[in-house]
């Protein structure tokens, strides 16, 4: 099987060729294509895959790593694709640290895929999405697309609107939540069902059962096991109680909002221009000419791990919870997810994940469009959602109320219009005023030369 990658120099890309090489199944990915607009990035990960592949060579001889192509011609990239990973950034990490920084100064939360950042970055997003869709339906028409391009649900809706189900949307959070609780536990991640349902970094872990067993209760009512893992430390065990359920990381942002502006208010810098300044050194070290062998894929394993222990830094200062404990420096391990969702359509191997698809009539408070994210039954035919209960009325408010925002920016993104994109700023729940709607658009449209038309 051949997979492309859009966005193959972005720094997460050994994440999914680690992944294709313990994969020794009949079948499997024998050629990966990365495509990017930026060639000295393609050149760099071409040489971090390079050091992977011989690294895991060397362990063991019987490894047959996929052949690795670079490209900068979007076309010759997508043809003869089976699999298209897209996660591209349209604007860079410069076009982060500006979402951030504009926020920020209007008082409200810039973060990339939540409040006034995230609308900034999806209306620069998905006008390239809903290109790429047409371009991959022109060129790949058979081809399944996956999605991990930030904000993950609104870009897979866009896509969806060319694509239909051929297109899913895959997080790293939920995983790593469900991995957390059930270790806390002491269950088996791969013996639980984890009730989780919501939006893209808006969603809750309401339930999980081992054995046909809901244990959430028994860890509910520990606070000691409550706050020994991440999302226990940021919400605490008396908020956690209150709601029934463990939410996702990205909703302290909204439980805890004064508090974690407050704390990247006075953060020396955004996330965004930590990791700007980080990866300009990663890439001009692993693009380095004359380095030894080994070296580029030591420079992004030494990155990698500062930038898994310095993530939501803010957030945990805000909550005053410690620095990460190693056990929840693991990632959610979205390559993991991106693997088993090839194999399962590939091979008709049933798998049940937690995928970012279409709602059909899995939430009755949404239209059938509408992307959510739920557990999904994978096979050949695509990801199928799996009913769900109802939502309490307060999480029935937060998802329709971005949800609305979310349907804003494909509209204002599709027209053009000024009015609809005030609209999207004005109407999510962390932005409260339409005067700083209209000032946050404008500070954007002057960042964004792509923005410029809205202002």
């Amino acid at each position: 099987m051949r997979l492309t990658i859009l966005g193959g120099g972005g720094f997460r890309v050994p994440l999914v060729y680690g992944a294709l090489l313990g994969d020794r199944a009949e079948g499997r990915v024998s050629q990966v294509t990365l495509y990017d607009e930026d060639p000295a990035r393609l050149t760099a990960m071409a040489r971090v895959l390079r050091d992977q592949a011989a690294a895991a060579s060397a362990a063991d001889p019987t490894v047959d790593a996929p052949t690795v192509t670079v490209t900068g011609e979007l076309d010759e990239a997508l043809r003869g694709a089976d699999f298209v990973f897209s996660a591209i950034r349209v604007g860079g990490l410069e076009g982060r640290a500006a979402d951030e920084r504009i926020a920020l100064a209007e008082g409200v939360l810039g973060q990339e895929t939540v409040g006034a950042g995230g609308i900034a970055y999806g209306l620069r997003t998905v006008p390239v999405a809903r290109e790429i869709a047409r371009r991959i339906a022109r060129h790949a028409p058979e081809a399944w697309v996956i999605n991990f391009t930030n904000p993950a649900g609104l870009v897979t809706e866009a896509m969806a609107e060319v694509l239909g189900r051929h297109v899913i949307g895959i997080c790293d959070s939920p995983v790593g939540l469900g991995r957390r609780i059930a270790r806390v536990l002491g269950a088996r991640p791969q013996d639980a069902w984890i009730d989780y349902v919501g939006l893209n970094h808006l969603g809750w872990v309401r339930g999980l059962r081992v054995g046909g067993r809901d244990e959430l209760p028994r860890l509910l009512a520990d606070t000691e096991a409550l706050e020994s893992f991440e999302e226990g430390r940021l919400f605490g065990a008396e908020w956690l109680r209150s709601l029934g359920a463990i939410p996702n990381e990205y909703l302290h942002y909204y439980y805890f909002n004064r508090d974690t502006v407050r704390a990247y208010q006075e953060a020396e810098q955004t996330r965004g221009a930590f990791l700007r300044d980080q990866q300009r050194g990663f890439y001009a070290e692993a693009a380095r000419a004359g380095a030894p062998a080994g070296a580029a894929l030591a420079a992004w394993d030494r990155t990698r791990a500062e930038r898994e222990a310095t993530y939501m830094a803010e957030n945990r200062e805000a909550a005053g919870a410690p620095e990460r404990e190693e056990s929840d420096l693991e990632s959610g391990g979205y390559e993991k997810v991106a693997l088993a969702l090839m194999r399962a359509i590939a091979r008709d191997e049933r798998a049940t994940l937690i995928l970012n698809v279409p709602n059909g009539s899995t939430l009755s408070v949404l239209d059938s469009e509408a992307v959510i994210e739920v557990p999904c039954l994978v096979d050949a035919n695509g990801a199928h959602p799996v009913g769900v209960a109802p939502l309490p009325l307060h999480a029935v408010g937060l998802v329709t109320a971005v949800k609305a925002v979310e349907r804003e920016i494909l509209a204002a993104a599709a027209s053009g219009s000024r009015t609809d994109a005030v609209k999207a700023f004005a109407l999510h729940p962390l932005i409260d005023s339409v005067g700083v709607a209209r000032r946050l658009l404008d500070g954007y449209a002057a960042a964004h030369p792509g923005l410029a038309h809205l202002r």
